[in-house]
């Protein structure tokens, strides 16, 4: 839980107005190269760094707490520490310097602290850069990472505006199991029951739903099921998967957005897992050509597999699949694409998020033939 916070309107003020006395002194010792030093002495807590002791200075007068706040403007995430605390929180969004959300329970709520200058909100910026090891620039503005237990997702200007923006996913200090699920009244015994067994009997299977509806964490759930001797591959673009046992193997895909290095995609990367010995495949998200290599691999005596799929139902899923597959198989007509998906995929699993912000099992499909008008498919629970 955050505990009560210390900032109040007044308290921001004053801060804002210590921070610009600090920014003032730091000009006074390099005024031509101000925000080069900055940026050079908050990434190392130095008790050397000139930075350092001016802000020390200006917190000797200050409580302790007040006094941690001014330096994780410099030396940490600065605000963000506070929402970092809460495990309760799932997501944290940045829009800028003075404008901090964070979702909780479901609900985005905004945060009553902020940065207390661009100038820090920069530094910060590239500090999370730093230890994410990401890159984004004029040619490619935006990037993807990890950093702090949390998926990263950053885009800085011009293609944001005049600030960057910052998406943090974060992934629980407690993964879901299908156990903790029934405690949790997320699905009856029954249902959860059957979705153990689709993982015991290798069913090819998909979790789908919309953004923040617990695909990934369910799937979570599920590698928790999988036997110690089975070695899985899991895909991924950004680690969010846990590996299920020692024997399995995590591949990341690669974009270097310095043009240095080439890019590796899922469909690559799948080719790799398919010469890895797998005796399962699992893909964190499907969401590109690489559904037509994946769902061949499926089709071709590979079971047990499993994959999320943005969609908000079952039969909004096979359209998106149908999609994807064409893009890896222009040529390929859509009853060779059906075709396909029929002999790749035994259910859909659709998870959704109520108005509440509850996240919740919707029903789990069975695909059981092809007709001419499409799909037919089976609500099994």
């Amino acid at each position: 839980m955050i505990t009560p916070s210390i900032i109040t309107p007044s308290t921001l003020d004053a801060l804002t107005d210590i921070n610009e006395r600090i920014l003032f002194a730091i000009e006074e010792l390099s005024p031509s190269t101000s925000e080069a030093m900055v940026a050079r002495h908050t990434d190392v807590h130095s008790n050397d760094s000139p930075v350092k002791k001016v802000i020390d200075r200006f917190c000797h007068d200050l409580s302790s707490e007040l006094a941690s706040r001014l330096q994780d403007e410099y030396f940490s995430a600065g605000p963000l520490e506070k929402l970092f605390a809460d495990v309760e929180i799932t997501e944290i969004i940045v829009n800028g310097a003075d404008s901090i959300w964070y979702e909780k329970g479901g609900h985005l709520q905004q945060f009553n602290d902020q940065f207390l200058s661009d100038l820090t909100y920069r530094n910060f910026v590239h500090r999370m850069c730093r230890e994410a090891g990401i890159q984004p620039n004029l040619d490619c503005p935006f990037a993807d990472g990890q950093w702090r237990n949390s998926r990263v997702h950053l885009i800085i200007p011009p293609a944001s505006g005049t600030q960057a923006v910052i998406t943090l996913r974060r992934h629980p200090q407690s993964p879901w199991t299908l156990d903790l699920l029934e405690r949790a009244e997320w699905a009856s015994a029954q249902t959860l029951n059957t979705i153990r067994s689709m993982v015991e009997n290798r069913s090819n299977f998909l979790i789908v739903g919309g953004t923040g509806s617990g695909k990934t964490s369910l799937l979570n759930a599920c590698l928790n099921e999988l036997p110690t001797n089975e070695r899985t591959l899991i895909i991924e673009d950004t680690s969010e998967l846990q590996k299920p046992n020692h024997v399995s193997t995590k591949l990341l895909t690669r974009q270097d957005n310095n043009r240095v290095l080439r890019t590796i995609d899922q469909t690559e990367l799948l080719r790799q897992a398919l010469r890895m010995r797998p005796d399962r495949i699992v893909m964190g998200e499907i969401r590109g050509g690489e559904a037509k290599d994946l769902l061949m691999a499926f089709a071709t005596g590979h079971t047990g597999c499993m994959g999320t799929l943005h969609a908000d139902s079952a039969r909004q899923a096979l359209l998106r699949l149908e999609m994807l597959i064409q893009l890896g198989a222009p040529q390929w007509n859509i009853q060779a694409v059906r075709t396909l998906i029929l002999l790749s995929l035994k259910a859909i699993i659709v998870v959704h998020r109520d108005r509440k912000g509850r996240r919740a099992l919707e029903g789990i499909y069975k695909i059981c033939s092809l007709e001419e008008i499409g799909f037919l498919l089976e609500k099994t629970l």
